[in-house]
């Protein structure tokens, strides 16, 4: 991919990356302060600065190297919000609340982001100059949101996914899945690694993402 490409791409995807992973955290933070855990607020983290949200690898050098490389889809996280679920009016229970909030708030994303793109499939031909890049940056935003939204749903601890099972299921064994937590990450480099991820995730974007995008814009 030649240099003008990257910028390009970039332009278009810096804001929807930027919006989607802050509000992904914001959401976490915003529902355990209403269940009983002021952490993040007491931190100063139920802010859409997202410069209180940077991570240098997760939001920045991630989803850099994937535009470079030309991947058919972009990832990427901010610093995770603190929640102490000690802390939460019923923890078992608030923490299956608190683990959805941020995909909830990226399947929504998603959804204004394809209104918006309907709004910009009609624009009058003389506003072309709006309705492109609008449209560019509204077909990024889902793709973005719901990558998100059904990456952060796999029930694999420390992904929301995972803390969702860990509150619904009945011990010992969720006891016994809060235990891969540790183990979390590796697991997911090594699925991203193996190509098990995108196997996974592909058919799951082209159902959400892709037939949303089809119907803002009018395809069959």
């Amino acid at each position: 991919m030649n240099f003008a490409a990257i910028m390009q791409n970039l332009a278009i995807w810096a804001l929807p990356v930027l919006f989607a992973i802050v509000l992904h955290e914001v959401a976490h933070g915003w529902v355990a302060d209403r269940l009983g855990d002021p952490t993040a607020r007491w931190m100063g983290r139920l802010t859409l600065n997202p410069i209180k949200h940077i991570d240098p690898v997760g939001t920045l050098l991630i989803p850099a190297l994937l535009l470079f490389f030309g991947s058919p889809f972009l990832f990427g996280y901010a610093k995770p919000v603190p929640v102490d679920f000690r802390r939460l009016n019923r923890p078992k229970r608030d923490m299956v609340w608190v683990a959805l909030a941020g995909p909830a708030v990226n399947l929504l994303l998603a959804i204004i982001s394809t209104l918006l793109l309907m709004l910009a499939v009609v624009l009058p031909y003389g506003m072309g100059w709006v309705a492109k890049p609008l449209a560019l940056m509204c077909q990024a935003s889902i793709m973005i949101n719901m990558v998100l939204c059904i990456f952060n749903l796999l029930p694999l601890p420390p992904l929301d996914g995972g803390r969702v099972a860990v509150g619904l299921l009945p011990e010992p064994w969720s006891y016994r899945l809060a235990q891969l937590e540790r183990f979390g990450f590796v697991i997911v480099v090594v699925l991203l690694l193996s190509g098990a991820l995108q196997t996974i995730l592909a058919p799951l974007l082209q159902l959400s993402a892709g037939n949303l995008i089809d119907f803002a814009m009018g395809r069959p």
